[in-house]
């Protein structure tokens, strides 16, 4: 099965914090899995990565069609831009092969 996936990154000095609010908002209701340094949000839709790096968080959605992949930026993008309201985080996704 072939994957389509974006990706987008964000400055802050605190990516810890976001993979940590996004992973425990979605683990009631679907498998997640997290650390300080890295997450992982299994939708039905597909997937989300999250990876804190130097200079802020790098995030990462990939599902079977364009259509779920759009769809996974949406849910993951706005309860990112919810969580980060205090440093007015917003995210660019850029497609990718």
């Amino acid at each position: 099965m072939s994957h389509v996936q974006s990706r987008a990154f964000v400055a802050t000095d605190t990516p810890g914090r976001y993979i940590g609010r996004l992973c425990k908002h979605f683990a009631h209701k679907i498998p997640v899995s997290f650390d300080e340094q890295q997450g992982r949000i299994e939708f039905e839709l597909g997937l989300a990565l999250l990876q804190a790096e130097d200079g802020g968080l790098a995030l990462s959605v990939q599902a079977a069609n364009d259509g779920d992949r759009q769809r996974l930026e949406q849910v993951v993008g706005s309860h990112f831009e919810r969580f980060a309201w205090q440093e007015a985080l917003t995210l660019d996704w850029q497609a990718r092969e």
